[in-house]
């Protein structure tokens, strides 16, 4: 990659950049949602949630954070939450240069495995966490359909 890229802490004031490449890769704003996610990434462990830039423009962004017993998980647990990368620079290793930061984050804060969740079907987000070292858990991901009534 020609430009210079620089990976830092996420802050607030990325919250622009972030509504903004969600909506190339979904197709719709949510603005409040993002607002509330990066508020929250604020009170998480440092370095827990980053961007990329290039040139001062913020191109990726990689949430994460640090299990505080939810759910029976140790609090040594890291979560990855979501990645996104602007369409632009997609295919650049842009993600896993994320990914690879936030896992040494983890790793200097005393995080003993990270967890994310994929959808079964979605090979290429299974081939990059593959890639990265990820295998299947051993917890289940359960659901409960509230959009039908039951008979």
């Amino acid at each position: 990659m020609e430009e210079r890229l620089k990976i830092r802490a996420l802050t607030l004031k990325d919250l622009p950049a972030i509504i903004e490449i969600d909506k190339k890769v979904l197709g719709k704003s949510r603005p409040d949602y993002w607002k509330r996610k990066i508020e929250v990434s604020e009170f998480r462990p440092p370095l827990a949630s980053l961007v990329a830039e290039i040139e001062g423009k913020v191109i990726g962004f990689i949430l994460g954070d640090v299990s505080g017993w939810e759910f029976g998980v140790p609090d040594n647990i890291g979560m990855i939450e979501t990645v996104g990368v602007d369409p632009k620079y997609q295919r650049r290793g842009i993600a896993r240069l994320l990914a690879e930061e936030l896992i040494r984050s983890f790793r200097l804060n005393g995080v003993q495995k990270i967890s994310t969740l994929v959808e079964w079907d979605d090979w290429d987000l299974l081939q990059f966490f593959h890639a990265l070292g990820f295998e299947r858990g051993q917890r289940i991901n359960l659901e409960l359909d509230l959009t039908e009534e039951k008979k």
